[in-house]
Order: structure tokens, then C-alpha cells, then sequence
């Protein structure tokens, strides 16, 4: 049973450096989103807010001109979507594909979100139990520098973890606000186009 419990040990105390180390980067690409979040945010708040009510008020009889209002070379994503999906309004089996296509690109951007949400308390719960082990041998043998330095690290995981997975949560909660938003805005645009295109025959 000891040699067992000393695997287990040697184990769990060889895994430390590789979870600091996953924080470490799990950090630091935290760091990055929150950068580029900041120009999505910018850019949704330039175009796709903008598109937004003109996609609302849209009918079939206004197609022509709402058409005329979209540059040939969007900038933003949802824009992109908007004038393919006006381009193939012939070919329904198309369109559903581009709304299909869309939903599986807006899942792609926020796949790093939810990995961070995730990884972060899982890599900073185990930060935190692995240094406790040699923090408590310390404590027994009375070796409280030990102690202390093991307790330290701990801590500092777990404030990471949780730093790492506030960022997560937060910009996934926004990036699903605004993938769920212009999905409806190109659902609304195919089905006009679906209605112009039954008034026409």
C-alpha cells in the first residue's frame, strides 16, 4: 500500500511544473483575448449594430434598396454572410448552408472562451491540492519555510485559475450574446429573401 501511495505521490508532485506551466500560458492567452475582444467589440459596435435595425425593418419590397446599402467587400463578418446569402437568393439549399456555415464559425470564436472557462479552475484546483501535500509534510517534519514557499504556490494557482476563467466566462457570455443576434438578423434575411422570392413567381 505505501508503494502505491508514494506512486500516486510522485505522480501528483511531477505534475505541478506542467500545471504552472498551462497556467502560465493559459494566462497570457487570456491576456491576448481580452485584446482582441476589444477590436471585435469595436468592430460589432461599428457594423453589426449598425446593420442591425436596417435588417429589422426589411421586407421583400425593400430588398433592392437594402441590397444597394451593403458594400461589395463587408469588413465584418456578419455583413460577409449577409451579402453571400443576398448573392445566392435564387438557391435556397444555399442559403440554409451559409446560415449553417455562420453558426459553425461563430462557435469557432467562441471556442477559446470556452476552453478558459474551463481549463482555468481545473488547472488552478490542481495548483492548489498538488503543493498542499509537501505543504503538509513540511508542517509534520516543522519545516515551515517549506511550508510556507508550497502554500504560496498554491494560492498563486489558484488566483490565476480564476483570473483565467473570469475572462473566459465573461467574453464567451458576450460572444454568444452577439452570435445569437446576427444568427436571428441572417435567419430574418432568408426568410425575406424566401418571401421575395415566393412573391416574384
Amino acid at each position: 500500500m505505501n508503494t502505491i501511495s508514494n506512486i500516486l505521490y510522485w505522480i501528483s508532485t511531477g505534475l505541478l511544473v506542467p500545471v504552472i506551466v498551462l497556467l502560465i500560458f493559459f494566462f497570457v492567452r487570456a491576456i491576448i483575448l481580452i485584446g482582441v475582444f476589444f477590436g471585435q467589440y469595436l468592430q460589432n459596435k461599428k457594423t453589426t449594430a449598425a446593420l442591425y435595425p436596417s435588417i429589422t425593418k426589411l421586407t421583400p419590397d425593400s430588398l433592392a434598396d437594402f441590397t444597394a446599402t451593403l458594400p461589395a467587400m463587408p469588413k465584418s463578418v456578419v455583413a460577409a454572410y449577409a451579402r453571400q446569402i443576398i448573392d445566392n437568393r435564387g438557391n435556397q439549399p444555399k442559403i440554409d448552408l451559409l446560415l449553417s456555415e455562420y453558426e459553425i464559425e461563430a462557435d469557432k470564436e467562441v471556442a477559446t472562451s470556452k476552453v478558459l472557462t474551463k481549463m482555468g479552475p481545473i488547472l488552478g484546483l490542481m495548483g492548489t491540492l498538488i503543493p498542499m501535500g509537501p505543504a503538509l509534510v513540511g508542517l509534520a517534519s516543522g519545516d515551515i519555510a517549506s511550508m510556507a514557499y508550497n502554500m504560496q504556490v498554491a494560492f498563486a494557482t489558484t488566483v490565476v485559475g480564476l483570473v483565467v476563467s473570469a475572462i473566459g466566462f465573461i467574453t464567451q457570455q458576450l460572444k454568444e450574446r452577439w452570435a445569437v443576434k446576427n444568427i436571428t438578423m441572417l435567419e430574418y434575411l432568408a426568410e425575406v429573401i424566401k418571401q421575395s422570392n415566393a412573391k416574384a413567381a
